[in-house]
């Protein structure tokens, strides 16, 4: 299969890329840059120059393409509304290209705010756009499959993690550095889902390969990791105390990251084991962010 894969220079698509190069599936990868544009050459695939802002190009690789996996998106979260009317404009135009065959499309969302209070599953649809939510990647790809494109959509864990991760985690050890100490909001036993690239990467190859239209997958390797063990292990690592926030404290040290600091956001990925054959097997996010990659 010749896969088109947006955002495939990324932290998460060029796991993805790789995963569809070993699988024995051909590339055509958008590039940006002139640098994008060489390492996707380096690893094998083929170059779609372009952006999301750049529909045309976007369409042109979707229409030459046997399936698309849509990875990319513009993390300005000082303009973050703007980002997710862009990526909906994106995955509407892919769609375009898509209509009226049977050409596979999946697209990236997240976990955030699926089932508050309890353990989300793939049933749960995504909730409604507002205001303070305005991503729309999963209600777009739901549209598409009303209008009969084959979309459906990968849920990243809000800690997608591996080498070379540029998230959430990050953004902690980062606030650690510069406020001197390691913190949680309340008693730290909001949970966090996630998940290796790596991992990811297999999936999005899978739900591609045998996914069916309009259905939503998992990337959830652990249903919950405690935030407040995250924090143990960034302050151990960086020798720093380790503290918890009162919520009504807890912009004083985490800023805009208050909302996701204290999110408790558990989920089950066994509906989308059982259906694609999904098994993660790289390390826990724990183990991951204990080792060395994350405090270079």
């Amino acid at each position: 299969m010749r896969v088109f894969v947006t955002g495939a220079t990324g932290f998460v698509g060029a796991a993805v890329v790789r995963e569809l190069l070993a699988a024995g599936h051909a590339v055509l990868g958008l590039a940006r840059s002139e640098a994008g544009a060489a390492a996707l050459a380096a690893s094998g695939a083929r170059v779609q120059r372009g952006s999301l802002e750049d529909l045309d190009s976007l369409r042109s690789g979707a229409a030459a393409a046997d399936g698309v996996i849509h990875t990319a998106f513009i993390h300005d979260f000082s303009n973050f509304a703007a980002s997710c009317e862009q990526d909906r404009r994106a995955i509407e135009a892919i769609g375009d290209a898509l209509q009226g065959s049977s050409r596979p499309l999946v697209v990236t969302s997240g976990l955030a705010g699926l089932a508050p209070g309890r353990v989300a599953t793939e049933q749960d649809a995504a909730p409604a756009v507002t205001a303070t939510m305005p991503r729309a990647s999963e209600q777009t790809a739901m549209m598409l499959a009303e209008r009969g494109v084959h979309a459906s959509t990968v849920r990243l864990s809000p800690s997608t993690h591996g080498a070379g991760d540029h998230g959430f985690v990050p953004m902690l050890i980062d606030l650690a550095r510069r406020q001197g100490v390691s913190a949680y909001v309340g008693e730290g036993t909001n949970r966090w889902p996630a998940v290796h690239r790596f991992d990811v990467a297999r999936l999005f190859r899978l739900a591609l390969e045998r996914g069916a239209r309009g259905e939503r997958y998992h990337a959830v390797a652990e249903e919950g990791v405690p935030f407040r063990r995250i924090a143990e292990v960034i302050g151990r690592r960086l020798g720093v105390p380790v503290e918890g926030r009162p919520a009504e404290e807890a912009a004083a040290h985490f800023g805009w990251f208050t909302l996701f600091a204290g999110m408790d956001v558990p989920a089950s990925s066994q509906w989308t084991r059982g259906v694609l054959g999904w098994v993660p097997r790289e390390r826990g996010l724990l183990e991951d962010v204990d080792g060395e990659s994350y405090f270079k």
